[in-house]
Formats: structure tokens, C-alpha cells, sequence
């Protein structure tokens, strides 16, 4: 998990990137990411663990885990349904809960401690030259 203490603020907020700032954080170890099969979520989990697994699948960290992340995802949310649908409920277990989908970066928060941030995506634009081609052929009755 990541650093304890108040959620960082996003890297686009800062006056200079963190890496400038003399910290004493070191440059990550690189692997290699394998092909992944995400399990299919249980028909029977209660409907607040089905819709938080299967929001996964579509959530930006997703582009970060493997088949090991899911496997946890998927005991969580296995734990997350028992927890709910259980007539005693437990604070400790569902802090434990939470807790633990913090370590799979479920939240904004989560990502921030430990520097991960999504970005919008960048919209498609059509390059200048293409433009000027396409009004060309336009003028000439190519089109």
C-alpha cells in the first residue's frame, strides 16, 4: 500500500514535477505484463458486489492488473457478498474489506498514494495537412 497521511495532490496541481523536488523516492523495478483472463463474476454475489467487480473491469487500474489482481478482486468481492447478505454485520470486517480493495487502487485516493493518475483520453483531431487536402478536393468536385 501506499504512503500513509493526506491523498498527494495530482502531479498537474504542482509547481514542479515531485521528481525535481530533491525526494528520496527511487525509479520502479520494470516486469513484463501477461496476457490476462478476467474471471467472470458469480451470478449469486450480492448485487453491490457484482456491480463494484464488474466496475472494475471497465475502471482505468484495470489497465494495471493481472491475473493475480484479479484473483484477489474476485476473493474480495466473494467476501464483500457474504459480508452483505449475512443478517450480522461486522465493523472490522468490512474496515478489512476496504482496506484491502484499497490495495487493489480501487479509489482515486488509493491511486494518488501511490502516484498512479488516469488521464482523460486525448481526443482524435484530424491533422492540418489531411484538412487542407480534403477542402482541395472539395474545390476541385473530387469529393
Amino acid at each position: 500500500m501506499g504512503t500513509r497521511g493526506p491523498v498527494p495532490n495530482r502531479e498537474d496541481d504542482l509547481a514542479r514535477p515531485r521528481s525535481r523536488k530533491g525526494s528520496g523516492e527511487q525509479e520502479a523495478k520494470r516486469g513484463t505484463m501477461r496476457a490476462v483472463t478476467v474471471p467472470r463474476a458469480d451470478p449469486e454475489w450480492h448485487p453491490i458486489a457484482r456491480k463494484l467487480y464488474d466496475s472494475l473491469k471497465t475502471s482505468g487500474q484495470a489497465d494495471f492488473y493481472q491475473n493475480s489482481d484479479w484473483a484477489v478482486a474476485y476473493a474480495l468481492c466473494d467476501d464483500l457478498s457474504h459480508y452483505k447478505k449475512s443478517g450480522k454485520r461486522s465493523a472490522q470486517m468490512a474496515q478489512t474489506l476496504y482496506s484491502a480493495f484499497g490495495n487493489l487502487l480501487v479509489t482515486e485516493g488509493d491511486r494518488r498514494r501511490v502516484r498512479i493518475e488516469l488521464q482523460e483520453p486525448e481526443e482524435e483531431t484530424t491533422s492540418a495537412s489531411v484538412l487542407a487536402i480534403a477542402d482541395y478536393k472539395q474545390e476541385l468536385g473530387l469529393s
